[in-house]
């Protein structure tokens, strides 16, 4: 779900320093590619895991095709729907090299711009409310062996499951306002709402209160300043720094089951390039700080488990109105 909002809000209006124009369709397609490998609890790295060649190593590759309807200047509604490939390295029981391809949980809704465009001052803001369906794979399966060495069919990874079975909810927010020199201020923020407990998705984890899969929360918030390069046309330069995340409490509901809360903030660096009703844009942003904290399981039975955090990811985006 964070993958498929951060691939529209990466090649928004948000970032753009071009006024909002009326479209009557807007189609966009994300992609986000995310390697990760390095484990943090808290914020400190368990370098021993890498020297002792036994870090998981997890590689996603997140598609996301969504459509745009114009109703009016401020008016539209939306749907997008994500497609997941990914990879898991599991070296612990139940271990196993887990694959999950899968469409992800569809979303739809609308978005509004709350003052009318173009306005005097040449900025805006925009509200979106999306209704987030269980259209993901969430059980996915893999080939294992439990701590015996048996062959078993466990459940993949948390971290690589295409959904999470429950209905929830999103709201987002984006924002730009022109300022000195040819440059404009940016931001953009949306939560995802899962007032669902637990799905019943067996983790194979014997610690007690992570035998299911929690329901988490997710948010992302991005802000910066972009700038129209001079002497070369339709090409924007984009620099700012982004939060992405899961909480450990949810704010809808309960929070038990096994979730690995935590968050990274990157910068954010990317650009943009237009060309009549096509619009490229590609962000790369860079890891500065991770922190993997502590769950409901680990706060009410003891310890604090780790979490493999990207250094980098990749987000390309292509928009093309009609």
């Amino acid at each position: 779900m964070i993958g498929a909002l951060c691939s529209r809000t990466s090649h928004g209006n948000g970032t753009s320093a071009d006024p909002p124009r009326i479209q009557n369709w807007t189609v966009n397609v994300g992609y986000r590619y995310q390697p990760s490998s390095r484990h943090f609890v808290g914020t400190v790295e368990q370098k021993q895991r890498e020297l002792s060649n036994n870090q998981i190593q997890n590689t996603y590759h997140l598609f996301d095709v969504s459509v745009e309807r114009r109703l009016n200047q401020r008016f539209a509604v939306t749907a997008s729907l994500p497609i997941l490939f990914a990879y898991r390295n599991q070296l612990y029981a139940p271990s196993g090299k887990y694959h999950v391809n899968s469409i992800g949980d569809m979303t739809v809704g609308g978005r509004m711009w709350v003052f009318r465009p173009p306005t005097e001052n040449g900025g805006n803001l925009g509200i979106g409310l999306n209704l987030k369906l269980p259209t993901g794979r969430y059980n996915a399966t893999g080939a294992a062996k439990d701590r015996s060495g048996r062959d078993i069919i466990a459940t993949a990874d948390q971290s690589i499951q295409a959904g999470d079975g429950r209905t929830g909810f999103s709201i987002d927010a984006q924002g730009y306002h022109p300022t000195y020199f040819n440059t404009m201020a940016y931001f953009s923020a949306a939560y995802l709402f899962n007032p669902a407990d637990t799905n019943g998705v067996s983790t194979f984890r014997t610690k007690r209160g992570e035998e299911v899969f929690s329901v988490a929360d997710q948010y992302i918030a991005r802000a910066g300043i972009s700038h129209a390069m001079p002497k070369v046309r339709s090409v924007t330069l984009t620099f700012g720094g982004r939060i992405e995340g899961v909480p450990v409490r949810d704010l809808l509901g309960k929070s038990n089951g096994f979730r690995r809360p935590g968050y990274a903030i990157s910068a954010d660096p990317g650009f943009m390039y237009s060309y009549k009703s096509h619009l490229f844009s590609c962000n790369i942003p860079w890891a500065l700080e991770r922190n993997r904290r502590r769950s409901i399981a680990d706060i009410t039975y003891g310890g604090h488990g780790d979490a493999a955090f990207a250094d980098y990811t990749l987000v390309f985006g292509y928009s093309r109105r009609f």
